[in-house]
């Protein structure tokens, strides 16, 4: 199978650097091919501005999603643009790799996503009527594709348990599973998440390693998490709110996820 490590980290010689060496090792000797974008390493433009569009006129107004769908429709997207949104179609499953900076990725990895994932490429894309509002949330460009999050923390892990005061680590990543992931039509694994990184010697790495080469063995095996495809019919089209007789008095990221397990 093909797989996309994207990896955010400006450091090779870190733990996360380390991590990502095992991946690659891992992976390739399990028979994947196997791709790695380092985007401090390709020192990644993360800004998404007018320049993304070779061909935009010096003085004209910039206009993000409508300047995306132009350039994306017309061939004139920058080529790192265009070089990582073709990895993006050649691969299996894709790996995000990053440290948990301010409770969110890192700057020049949602750099990425802002720029990669342009306007009809994975998202303003499928019909809108009254009974589908686009192709999101479980449909899109990446379906049948599986992602998975790799997230290091100096942390403990109960900070980021049911009642840890960091809130709950499933709660700090819903907005890149659910939205930067689901969003485009990305199957989820649940995160592997390594905690007190500060605190990782030999032995803690030879834990690590094996832990990852478990989540790493069974990202095209293992049961994504739950979370409700937009055009199934849970939602209301087109307010897109949940129907009032699902998780009737619950509101929160909770009611997002089918508690069938999408059986």
């Amino acid at each position: 199978m093909n797989i996309l490590l994207v990896y955010a980290h400006p450091e090779p010689r870190s733990l996360n650097g380390a991590l990502r060496d095992f991946s690659v090792r891992h992976l390739e000797q399990a028979g994947h091919a196997v791709q790695v974008s380092d985007l401090y390493a390709m020192r990644w433009k993360a800004a998404l501005d007018a320049d993304d569009d070779v061909a935009h006129a010096a003085g004209e107004r910039f206009r993000a999603a409508e300047d995306s769908l132009r350039a994306f429709g017309c061939g004139t997207q920058r080529a790192d643009m265009v070089r990582e949104q073709e990895k993006l179609l050649w691969a299996d499953a894709v790996v995000l790799q990053f440290p948990l900076w301010w409770f969110s990725m890192p700057a020049i990895l949602k750099g990425w996503v802002d720029r990669v994932y342009a306007c009809g490429f994975a998202y303003g894309v499928g019909e809108h009527s009254d009974t589908h509002w686009g192709d999101r949330y479980g449909e899109g460009t990446l379906a049948g594709r599986r992602a998975m999050l790799v997230v290091t923390a100096g942390g403990w892990e109960p900070h980021y348990g049911p009642r840890g005061i960091n809130g709950p680590i499933g709660d700090i990543l819903f907005p890149i599973q659910h939205g930067v992931l689901f969003y485009p039509g990305f199957e989820v694994l649940p995160p592997h998440v390594v905690y007190r990184t500060g605190r990782v010697d030999g032995a803690g790495f030879a834990q690590a390693c094996d832990a990852l080469g478990r989540r790493l063995d069974g990202l095209f095996t293992d049961r994504p998490i739950p979370f409700r495809r937009q055009n199934a019919g849970d939602y209301r089209i087109p307010e897109l709110e949940l129907r009032a007789d699902l998780a009737p008095g619950a509101s929160g990221f909770g009611i997002h996820l089918d508690p069938s397990g999408g059986a």
